[in-house]
This record gives C-alpha cells, sequence and structure tokens, in this order.
C-alpha cells in the first residue's frame, strides 16, 4: 500500500488557495515523511450554487505540480483529476508529456470525464459530447507521446502529419481513470494503468454523476471484475487502483492508529493499490503536523 496526499483544496469564499501550506514546502514535508504522491484537483470555472453547496476552487494541477516536482525528486504527481474533454488531445498530451519529462518520468495522468455542465458551458465544451471526446483524448495521448508522425480523424478533432516533441520520460505515462460508472472501468481495464473510483456517499455521487460506490466487499468484487475484464482485453500488466480514505478520524493520525491500520489492510486485500488522504487544515503549520504524524504514523 503507497499513501499519496492530496492538498487541501479551497471551500467557500473566504480563505486563500495557499492557506494550507506552500505548494513546495507541503511537497517537501510530504516527501520527506514518506508519503509516496501528491495530487491537485481541478476546476477552471465552478459556478457559484455549486461551490455555495459545498464545492470547492483548485489550483491549476499541472502548475501546481510542476513546482512540486522542481522541489522533490522521489514524489508521483497526479492529477486528480484533470477534465479530459475540457483540453484539445495536443495541448493535455503536450502539458503532460512536459510535466512528465521535466520531473523525470513522475507523472501519473488521472483522468475523467467531468460533470459540472456550467463548466462545461463555461470552457465551450458539449456535456453530451464529454465521452466521445473523452475516448478520443485516449486514442491521441499515445500517439502523441510515440514521437513519431501520426494522424488522427475524430468527431470533434483532427490531425494531419503532426510530430509531437519532447517524448515524455515514462512510455507510456500511466493513465488512472476516475469514476464508478462501467464505462469508466471498461476504459480503465482496456486503455488505461489505473482506476480511481469515487468514494464519499450517496450525495457526492450524485453530484459527480456517478453510480454510489458500495461496501468493501462489493468493492473488492468490482476490482476482481476489472481485473477480469483486463485480461480479456490481452492485459498482462497490473492496472492500480487508488481509494480516497475519509474517516473524519484521521484528522489526528496518530489517535486510534489500530483502527486506521486495519482499515488500510483490509483496503489493500480488497485489490486497492494506493490510498490518498487529506486534511482539512487551513495553516501550514497544522498541514505540516499532520503530514509528520500520518506519515511516522502509517507510511515508513
Amino acid at each position: 500500500m503507497r499513501f499519496l496526499f492530496h492538498y487541501p483544496e479551497a471551500h467557500g469564499p473566504d480563505g486563500d488557495f495557499l492557506d494550507a501550506g506552500p505548494v513546495t514546502e507541503v511537497a517537501r514535508a510530504a516527501e520527506k515523511f514518506g508519503f509516496a504522491g501528491l495530487s491537485f484537483s481541478e476546476h477552471p470555472a465552478p459556478g457559484a450554487r455549486w461551490l455555495a453547496q459545498g464545492g470547492h476552487q483548485t489550483l491549476d494541477p499541472f502548475v501546481a505540480l510542476g513546482q512540486a516536482a522542481a522541489v522533490t525528486s522521489r514524489l508521483r504527481l497526479l492529477t486528480y483529476l484533470a477534465v479530459a474533454p475540457y483540453r484539445n488531445p495536443l495541448l493535455l498530451a503536450k502539458q503532460a508529456a512536459t510535466l512528465d519529462r521535466l520531473s523525470g518520468g513522475r507523472l501519473i495522468l488521472g483522468l475523467g470525464a467531468g460533470y459540472l455542465k456550467g463548466e462545461f458551458h463555461a470552457v465551450g465544451v458539449d456535456f453530451e459530447e464529454r465521452n466521445a471526446s473523452f475516448d478520443e483524448v485516449l486514442d491521441v495521448l499515445p500517439m502523441h507521446w510515440s514521437g513519431e508522425p501520426f494522424s488522427y480523424e475524430g468527431r470533434h478533432f483532427s490531425v494531419r502529419d503532426a510530430v509531437a516533441l519532447p517524448r515524455p520520460t515514462q512510455q507510456p505515462i500511466p493513465i488512472w481513470i476516475g469514476g464508478n460508472s462501467k464505462l469508466s472501468r471498461r476504459r480503465a481495464a482496456e486503455r488505461a494503468q489505473g482506476w480511481m473510483p469515487m468514494s464519499g456517499g450517496a450525495e457526492l455521487s450524485a453530484t459527480a454523476r456517478t453510480p454510489t460506490l458500495g461496501p468493501l466487499s462489493e468493492l473488492s468484487g468490482t476490482i476482481d471484475e476489472l481485473k477480469e475484464s483486463a485480461n480479456a482485453a490481452g492485459r498482462t500488466d497490473a492496472i492500480d487502483v487508488l481509494h480516497s480514505y475519509h474517516d473524519e478520524g484521521l484528522t489526528e493520525p496518530s489517535m486510534d492508529a489500530d483502527r486506521h491500520r486495519e482499515a488500510f489492510t483490509a483496503l489493500e486485500k480488497a485489490g486497492v493499490t494506493w490510498t490518498v488522504v487529506s486534511c482539512p487544515h487551513r495553516s501550514w503549520a497544522a498541514t505540516r503536523e499532520f503530514l509528520e504524524a500520518f506519515g511516522t504514523t502509517y507510511a515508513d
């Protein structure tokens, strides 16, 4: 089991994006205290109503992870997650390849189809076409990263005889697919290196327009089905599974540690390979304290 720290997001109109601490210092501390990765989400134009109902603002994940990469040497860098249909596939591929190359091959490209209709409208993308756009992105990324001439004719975009350099350090950059739907799981099994199911309860699932994630026993069965689908598609490589751990008691990581260890062990037995945690703290001192307490208790 490897642990990943998700940089705390900005909720509500008060406070600053960096209240939880400077990105460079958070990244250094996460690496120092044994975390294997750091992640950022994205919302380029969230609606005021969604924010008032508990939604959140974000930094740009590629820029933030680029800063984190500059001050670390081991930490994996995850977009958790970037909305694939928001971007032209070539621009997304170039962003990812650049970050992977500059970080020495540490990017994990977490992608999702997106769910906020108003945000789709704001960035000029047809919400009803998001899945078709997502599939085009998945078509184009490996072509772009190959460094070889390629052409592509899609429903939303086409390119003729292009060559894109530099190649990323990783071939390929790992792609993790977010979402609980059958379509998301099929994409992960057939076309990606990881699956990021969405946990957090029925309310979050309704907002994100994805089926509710069931109890651990159901998750275990779903992971088994994912592996079977990957095998049926001719895959022989392992597929990572990321789980978001939300236990409220984890705000004090050293408290009730045995219970948390039992939960992490159960997740690992179910097939989870990465667990992501975060903290609600809005000061650098509190965030650092969390990172040190969690890392020394569970990650070392």
